[in-house]
């Protein structure tokens, strides 16, 4: 198992910019050498939920984590109601511009729909396919589910002067994420939100369009479900269990969910068990 905290000496992480279709696309990166890593945000916020995880990945990998275009520092797509396999596209023709080759990919909830819809645009952009996918938790939403989440779960952000947009992201997330979650974390998705609030719902409308179920059999690649024991999704877990064709699942126990900024050692230790499993001592993928 490798280990997080003494497995190398921690490099710093780094932004840059790459280009695409849609302008460019804002990511980090940590590590220098080894299999690369490909990780895609939750809506609405940025590759910032993986700043504590980056410097533990980067000892062993070539770590990356992109901002979805039109949140954090990406530039947005053209408009409102393009679908996720849009937003893969462009964020394959990002990892083009990296040099990503044989990449694990993964992500938290549309960021993993994300994950698997760039894993399948991969060749086309001119890269190897994917090594293996990473994802925590898959909304494999039943069709009222589906429509309950388009109809309910991105109403207008309330912008006036009296700043009324401020409580109500704030409130907000104590209502999804839970009472207890931490102060740090509550101001990054607050921040994060309040960032984008104009097109905060962009993402998520085709996130909730999307249905991952036929690119979640479609892999032909091993794929680890990596999720919080009380995760919004993890019920869904056992279904992508059967839609996969080779996975295994990873719980971390007693996680009200956000496994990825409540535990990022556990996290980290997971995955990166994982990467080294799908992928030879040089990151090319194991045949």
């Amino acid at each position: 198992m490798y280990s997080t905290s003494n497995g190398g000496h921690a490099m710093k992480t780094k932004g840059g910019y790459a280009d695409t279709d849609w302008g460019q696309v804002h990511y980090r990166i940590n590590g220098g050498s080894g299999p690369w890593i490909g990780l895609f945000h939750e809506s609405p916020l940025s590759s910032r939920v993986y700043e504590d995880l980056l410097p533990a990945l980067g000892r062993h990998a070539r770590a990356v984590a992109f901002d979805t275009p039109g949140y954090g520092a990406s530039d947005p797509p053209p408009g409102p109601g393009f679908e996720i396999p849009d937003y893969a596209r462009v964020l394959a023709q990002a990892a083009a511009g990296i040099g990503m080759e044989s990449p694990v990919l993964g992500g938290v909830h549309s960021g993993a729909s994300i994950a698997l819809a760039t894993a399948a645009h991969l060749p086309a952009a001119g890269l190897r396919p994917a090594a293996g996918l990473m994802l925590s938790g898959v909304p494999l939403f039943d069709e009222d589910e589906r429509a309950a989440f388009l109809a309910n779960w991105t109403p207008d952000a309330p912008i006036d002067a009296e700043g009324s947009q401020f409580p109500w992201a704030v409130e907000r997330y104590l209502r999804t994420w839970g009472p207890d979650v931490p102060q740090d974390m509550l101001h990054l998705a607050v921040a994060e939100l309040m960032r984008v609030a104009d097109r905060y719902a962009w993402g998520y409308q085709a996130a909730f369009r999307y249905d991952p179920s036929g690119a979640l059999a479609a892999v032909d690649a091993p794929v680890l479900l990596l999720n919080a024991e009380f995760d919004r999704l993890a019920a869904k877990d056992a279904l992508a269990m059967d839609l996969a064709r080779d996975a295994r699942l990873v719980i971390l126990s007693g996680l009200r969910g956000q496994p990825h900024l409540r535990a990022p050692d556990d996290f980290a230790t997971a995955l990166l068990d994982f990467v080294r499993d799908v992928t030879d001592p040089e990151g090319a993928p194991r045949t």
